[in-house]
């Protein structure tokens, strides 16, 4: 099923695509009950939260915000760069980076099978997908993390990819945006997660305060742990969606920790906002006029270096 022209990204899947095809050439499946099209090819879901019946080409046209109770739905990876990325310009990189397993983790699941279901799920291979592409014209570079992989958990890949991102940006004088969603650093992989934070904050160094160039941090929810404690609050701009859970530890460890109860927004990017750790919050459908009004405006300082070499 094609999902629009800017859902074509990636040499990963247009080797499933083409793959699928010529499958279906071989081996044509008989035709779909609709009751087995709906299932299959899904025309409505469900807000979560009020539980309202939602048409998706129209909750897609209303940047997935549910008209019941206004609330933000989880927008995919594909549709976030349909929304901020012009059509046709998007160019992916390091799509092949993938974590290994050296700690050859095991819970009820191996940490390699976790991947490739999640590698199946999303269609990709990591929680971060990379690239450059043009924001109404200017040029970004771009990383998405991508919720359904793992929770978007910050492993050794994405923190490479993340890092390659930086210092391509850093080369070539870019724009760096990341919309972050993230459970924080995977378990799975140890300190070798961990010290991902310590690398991309190092080129971050290097992007912002020897080049002086320009980085915009987008929180979505739920942006946690490590990925906060590290590039997500270090942006120029730092900007949250409306309602996204923005924090370090969860909600009830903090409770049970300080052995008090927490305000009702606590960890909400209003809540952040208001106490000084959020610059904007910017509705989905104003997000890619308002990243465009900060890069113009950003352009015209005298205090950029390009092609700083690492």
């Amino acid at each position: 099923m094609k999902k629009g022209p800017n859902r074509k990204l990636g040499i990963l899947n247009w080797i499933r695509r083409n793959r699928e095809d010529e499958y279906e050439l071989l081996h044509p499946s008989p035709p779909l009950s609709p009751e087995e099209a709906l299932r299959v090819y899904p025309l409505w879901t469900r807000c979560d939260f009020c539980g309202l019946i939602l048409y998706l080409a129209t909750l897609k046209d209303d940047h997935f915000i549910c008209s019941g109770c206004d609330t933000y739905l989880r927008i995919n990876t594909f549709d976030r760069l349909e929304s901020l990325i012009d059509p046709g310009s998007w160019r992916p990189m390091q799509e092949l980076v993938s974590s290994a397993d050296p700690l050859k983790f095991k819970d009820n699941k191996t940490y390699k099978q976790r991947l490739e279901d999640s590698q199946e799920k999303t269609g990709f291979q990591e929680a971060v997908q990379t690239g450059t592409g043009l924001i109404n014209g200017c040029p970004v570079a771009l990383g998405v993390m991508t919720f359904d992989f793992m929770g978007g958990s910050m492993g050794s890949a994405v923190g490479e990819k993340i890092t390659r991102l930086i210092e391509y940006a850093t080369k070539n004088g870019l724009t760096l945006i990341m919309v972050c969603a993230s459970g924080g650093a995977r378990m799975q992989e140890g300190v070798l997660s961990l010290m991902q934070m310590a690398k991309i904050s190092a080129a971050l160094y290097n992007f912002q305060n020897r080049c002086g160039l320009f980085y915009i941090s987008v929180l979505t929810s739920p942006t946690t742990g490590g990925v906060t404690a590290s590039f997500a609050m270090l942006g120029d701009v730092v900007i949250g969606e409306p309602q996204a859970i923005i924090g370090f530890a969860g909600r009830r460890v903090i409770e049970q920790t300080l052995g008090e109860y927490l305000p009702d927004n606590f960890q909400t990017a209003e809540y952040l906002l208001q106490h000084g750790m959020l610059d904007l919050i910017v509705k989905r459908k104003h997000l890619k006029n308002a990243l465009t009004e900060l890069i113009l405006f950003n352009q015209g300082t005298p205090h950029r270096t390009h092609g700083l070499s690492l």
